[in-house]
């Protein structure tokens, strides 16, 4: 009975560990694959070219032959990544990296105008509480001469 069961669960585990990868590096868009880690804007677009141009990753390994993709990063997005089945991953509820990036621009837009607003207005008061004040004593002597 063993033996039988021992090569059903190994049969099952290996199963099992495809099923947890949720992006297909050969079907997925940019914003699905900036949800593996360590793939921004640039990479994801670089996984799009090369596929473009070379056809399917028959492996997650053939990702470092994609420039600017390394042995270290083929590890980290080894788990979550697939060459066959669908892409699972909600990209509705995250925002890519690059929306992330967009949305922080505009607050930093908005928090960089205010901050101009306010420089301009203590650099205004500075300016009247610098403006010289007619010293009498000075002036009499000048209109005297």
């Amino acid at each position: 009975m063993k033996k039988i069961l021992m090569p059903f669960i190994m049969l099952c585990l290996m199963f099992s560990l495809h099923a947890f990868a949720a992006v297909n590096i050969n079907t997925a868009t940019s914003t699905e694959l900036q949800t593996l880690k360590g793939i921004g804007p640039k990479k994801a677009k670089s996984i799009i070219n090369y596929r473009n141009k070379n056809g399917k990753f028959k492996s997650i390994k053939d990702l470092e032959n994609v420039k600017g993709i390394g042995p270290e990063l083929v590890k980290k997005v080894k788990r979550d990544a697939s060459v066959s089945g669908r892409t699972t991953v909600d990209t509705s509820k995250k925002k890519s990296k690059s929306d992330k990036k967009d949305s922080k621009k505009k607050s930093d837009k908005k928090s960089s105008k205010k901050s101009k607003d306010k420089a301009k207005k203590k650099d205004s008061k500075k300016k009247e509480s610098k403006k010289p004040k007619k010293d009498k004593k000075a002036s009499s002597k000048k209109e005297k001469k």
